[in-house]
């Protein structure tokens, strides 16, 4: 698996199959967030296939799907009661893992977090969040600056 870890916080990664359950909560994680909508790709895991192994492990199970329509408030907002319900690290996935990190950027930015810090995280995991910054705009609480 390629975990890509963003904060002490949150991670990201490609597809999660069931197999790989006990591996991520031996990590340490002890949530994980599903960015991928059923049936994307012929052969990808069902989400419910993947809740269930993460139930059995003792690891909480979200489901936040996003497609190529892009991120809506909502998916925000369920994205922030993820990160904030979870005990402990996140591990959010969908084919890549960039979906999972945007969303956490708006996530973070929306809770008001410093835009340059986020995309900084962001590059150190591998994933440039720089054209993602009018969105992140977009859901930062209106304070002028968004940088501050």
């Amino acid at each position: 698996m390629d975990i890509r870890r963003i904060d002490a916080r949150i991670a990201v990664s490609p597809q999660v199959n069931p197999a790989d359950i006990p591996a991520i909560k031996a990590a340490g994680y002890t949530a994980i967030v599903n960015n991928r909508p059923d049936g994307e790709e012929p052969g990808q895991p069902s989400g419910d296939a993947i809740r269930a192994a993460a139930e059995d492990a003792g690891v909480a199970y979200t489901s936040i799907p996003v497609t190529h329509a892009g991120f809506s408030h909502r998916q925000v907002a369920a994205m922030i009661d993820a990160i904030a319900q979870a005990d402990g690290p996140v591990l959010a996935y969908c084919r890549s893992g960039t979906r999972s990190c945007n969303l956490w950027a708006l996530a973070a930015a929306g809770l008001g977090e410093n835009q340059d810090d986020l995309v900084a995280k962001g590059a150190g995991a591998g994933y440039d969040l720089n054209g993602l910054r009018p969105l992140m705009d977009a859901v930062a609480p209106d304070r002028g600056d968004h940088n501050q």
